[in-house]
């Protein structure tokens, strides 16, 4: 399963950004869906980042979330 680079994002001056709609589908996101956010840090400062639909997840991991769910 090769890694590549599906978009390039841009954010806006309130934190927010636009995901492709050709990604949104491929990933089937739709609106409402949630998305955890993870990342990875080298020498203190984060170097990846990565989305993960909270569906997919672990029910232990999903249940540590479910309060930021709502």
């Amino acid at each position: 399963m090769p890694c590549r680079i599906e978009a390039v994002l841009s954010i806006d001056s309130r934190g927010q950004l636009v995901m492709p709609k050709e990604v949104r589908l491929r990933a089937h996101i739709a609106d409402g869906d949630n998305l955890a956010l993870t990342g990875w840090e080298r020498v203190g400062i984060v170097c990846g980042l990565s989305l993960v639909k909270t569906e997919t997840l672990s029910p232990d991991v999903s249940a540590i979330l479910r309060p930021f769910l709502k």
